[in-house]
């Protein structure tokens, strides 16, 4: 009979806190995840079986059932059974707001009525579990994050559900799948298709820039006349470089001690947005090393990593000293020169800082202090990226620990008959925490602010030479990777204009939670509403169309601002400040209005319908191979920028070739677009040599022609294709004269391999070719070349023809 029960939220929990505390706690339980979802909204009314524009809000909240999937019947059935004799529950989940809810709601399903102790652990080391039991508090001091959780749970249902059905009932007709909204899926694919459609309007704006090299006593620099208002007639800045052509007079400098102190310890946003930019890895990638790093077997050596704030509990202060020292085998960490005693910063502004973890689940993400002591041991058991990303967390801890930053910075101005040149530069001082990232480069010390200047005094003279004119021209803002998007969603208050309002968003956590951004964006690609170009993340057609309807409609539906208030009034259920059913009832009720004006917009005839776009997703399919080295090509010959998504859309890069691609005159005036293909030649000649007859020009010039010729001149008693081989004549002469009989395993195996070495090979010396048997003289014409393996173009030779003939 079991008296004692211990949940935790997966295996590999259970795992750790078998090995730390053995059975002292009881029989050791794992959930896996969620073992309970809510009801469908059919299953509490009956009518709501059919889909109409109405808000799903129960009588109450949504009952739960058993999840399905997995083993989690079988983890279920046990801790049910479990349940029955047992007086004392220790609940081991996950520290955050979805590990309470994924631990009580086992409880509450099953209506336990005896003591509950929570355990909360930051690290999963057997020290830090042991003492989480030790200090386990009773769990009812949780009961505003279960409520919290609850909260978000139960609103998202409804809005979810409610919103996805009007749209899909109103504006989906014609389409064949479901039309999906969320409440933070839908303002995140919006962020993306605003970014997308500035970029598409924007109109660059040329303008001018004049610089000039300034001789001193002491050497020489740059300086550059940037005016305010940007100089968009060069005339203008003709006139400035004649005025400063030889010109001297007397610097202005001024010379002023500046310091900034080191950046902030990592949240998982901070880590996914700088992971994104300087490995290129997705904000999943980010998470899923770091949770190895956590909760790996035999590594566990940093904190866990789905961090909602940057600071420290004053109380982890004690432990600075022990992770400094293990830190410290590390031969890059031992190179760092951190101050003895560590510096210590408090509040804000610092890293060690109480209130600011008000509300926050757990802290930032630290080195863990109780496998610290073993890095050495674990470091080679570590993988490249974990190494990569357990640098990134140490070097931010011993940053933190080290003093400011300190430089001069040096701003020299010369008056140039009236036009004021400037300059500016910054000697360090003191690296201070600098030294901790020796490849630092911030934003504002790029360019002309990084020069090092020269020693200046104020009033000498200064003699300009070369002055000249810089052409310049302004860019549209740059796209999002992953880890910018992600920041985007947690500073959704950037997105509202309201300056009292911008301020209170500015306390919350954005839309999403740091465990579910990354899911939410991999959930849009899946939903072909986003793709990735590169490190880039780009709308699909489809979409924009669905982001174009849904504003349409009711701007709400796609404001990041509307979403990260509903998600204030979520957090604030976790610090007292709303009650859960108020919460969700605000939720439903901004649902309600949408819905509302979603019928208005219905009833009046004044909302598009979106079957065409999202019913008809062929936007999302990619591009033969062919198709995208033609374009290539394009791209290159005539110096032209491929639109966004030719790589992953067809419908993109057929508009762009069929825009930019050159054409033959017959085609042009004949409306015929498609060539002979090179099969469609051989064979045609086949025929004539067999005849005795000449192949007109009239039937060289286009498919259809060369098509209809072959068809009156093929003999009646010639063999005739099977429906199982060729059906037209190109086919059949392809099979003829390309591969007249089927490659054995053990050549198509050989042909792999060469394509493969091929393949790496050309990316140096050139674009690979597919040269059709019979093709060598003029393939040999236009400039390829061929060595062991296939054919190729050299870098540099035009690859126009090659592509009008299907051949790249």
């Amino acid at each position: 009979m079991v008296d004692q029960v211990v949940i935790t939220e997966k295996s590999s929990q259970a795992k750790d806190i078998r090995a730390a505390v053995g059975s002292r706690y009881g029989d050791v339980l794992p959930a896996e995840g969620h073992l309970f979802d809510l009801v469908e909204p059919e299953d509490v009314v009956p009518e709501w079986k059919r889909w109409s524009p109405i808000l799903l809000r129960p009588e109450g909240l949504y009952g739960t059932r058993p999840a399905e999937g997995g083993n989690k019947a079988a983890k279920l059935k046990a801790i049910r059974e479990a349940l029955r004799t047992a007086r004392q529950v220790w609940l081991a989940t996950d520290c955050d707001r979805e590990g309470q809810l994924i631990g009580q709601e086992i409880l509450e399903h099953y209506n336990f009525r005896g003591r509950v102790l929570r355990v909360l652990f930051t690290a999963q080391d057997a020290q830090t579990i042991r003492d989480a039991f030790a200090r386990a508090k009773s769990n009812a001091e949780y009961a505003r994050l279960y409520a919290a959780a609850v909260a978000r749970r139960q609103a998202d249902q409804i809005y979810n559900l409610s919103l996805t059905r009007t749209a899909t009932v109103i504006l989906g007709q014609g389409a064949r799948r479901v039309i999906g909204v969320g409440r933070v899926k839908t303002p995140t694919l919006a962020i993306v298709c605003t970014r997308e459609l500035e970029i598409r309007n924007f109109v660059p704006l040329s303008y001018f820039e004049v610089v000039a090299t300034a001789k001193v006593a002491g050497g020489q620099f740059q300086m550059r006349h940037a005016p305010q208002e940007r100089i968009v007639r060069r005339e203008v800045a003709h006139d400035i470089v004649n005025a400063a052509r030889g010109f001297e007079g007397a610097l202005a400098v001024r010379v002023e001690e500046k310091r900034h102190g080191p950046p902030k310890l990592h949240d998982l946003p901070s880590l996914q947005k700088l992971c994104g930019s300087r490995f290129g890895w997705p904000a999943s990638k980010t998470l899923e090393v770091a949770q190895e790093l956590y909760d790996g077997q035999d590594k566990k050596i940093i904190t866990y990593p789905r961090a909602e704030v940057r600071y420290l509990p004053q109380s982890l202060i004690a432990d600075v000293p022990k992770i400094v020292i293990g830190l410290q085998v590390g031969q890059a960490f031992s190179a760092i020169p951190l101050p003895e005693p560590p510096m210590i910063r408090k509040g804000a502004s610092g890293s060690f800082y109480d209130k600011g973890l008000e509300g926050a689940s757990h802290h930032a993400v630290i080195p863990n202090v109780n496998t610290i002591d073993k890095l050495r041991e674990i470091w080679p058991r570590l993988s490249s990226d974990e190494k990569k990303l357990f640098d990134v967390v140490a070097r931010a801890y011993q940053a933190a620990l080290m003093p400011d930053f300190r430089y001069r910075q040096t701003t020299a101005t010369l008056d140039v008959h009236g036009f004021e040149f400037r300059a500016s530069g910054r000697q360090p001082i003191d690296l201070g925490w600098r030294a901790a990232f020796p490849d630092w480069r911030p934003v504002d010390e790029k360019g002309d602010e990084a020069q090092l200047l020269p020693a200046l005094r104020n009033g000498e003279t200064a003699q300009l030479q070369d002055s000249k004119i810089e052409d310049k021209e302004t860019r549209p803002p740059p796209r999002y990777n992953e880890g910018t998007l992600i920041d985007a969603m947690q500073n959704a208050w950037r997105f509202v204009d309201d300056e009292a309002l911008r301020q209170r968003l500015k306390e919350a956590k954005g839309i999403g939670t740091p465990a579910t951004r990354a899911e939410i964006i991999s959930g849009l690609k899946k939903q072909s509403f986003l793709m990735t170009q590169g490190k880039h993340i780009l709308p699909t057609e489809t979409g924009l169309s669905l982001f174009g309807v849904l504003k349409q409609a009711d701007p709400a539906l796609v404001d990041p601002g509307v979403t990260a208030q509903l998600e204030c009034l979520l957090d604030d259920v976790v610090v007292g400040k709303q009650e859960m059913l108020g919460a969700i009832d605000a939720v439903c009720d901004v649902a309600q209005r949408i819905i509302g004006k979603l019928k208005e917009g219905a009833a009046n005839g004044g909302l598009p319908s979106l079957g065409a776009a999202v019913g008809n997703n062929s936007a999302t399919y990619p591009p033969t191979p062919a198709m995208k080295r033609f374009a290539d090509s394009i791209s290159r010959q005539k110096g032209i920028k491929p639109p966004p998504g030719y790589t992953t859309s067809i419908s993109v890069c057929r508009r762009f070739l069929s825009e930019h691609a050159p054409k033959t005159a017959t085609s042009e005036t004949s409306g015929e677009h498609k060539p002979v293909s090179p099969a469609q030649l051989s064979y045609a000649k086949k025929i004539a040599r067999g005849k005795g007859v000449v192949i007109p020009d009239e039937a060289k010039a286009n498919s259809a022609a060369m098509s209809a010729w072959i068809a009156s001149n093929r003999s009646t008693n010639q063999h005739k294709p099977s429906r199982k081989t060729a059906h037209t004549p190109a086919r059949s002469a392809a099979r003829q004269s390309i591969a007249p009989k089927k490659p054995s395993r053990k050549r198509k195996a050989k042909a792999a391999a060469a394509a493969s070495t091929i393949a790496q090979a050309n990316s140096a010396t050139g674009t690979p070719l597919r040269i059709p048997y019979g093709n060598k003289d003029i393939a040999l014409k236009l400039g390829a070349r061929y060595r062991s393996g296939g054919w190729y173009a050299p870098p540099g030779v035009d690859l126009t023809a090659f592509g009008e003939r299907g051949w790249l």
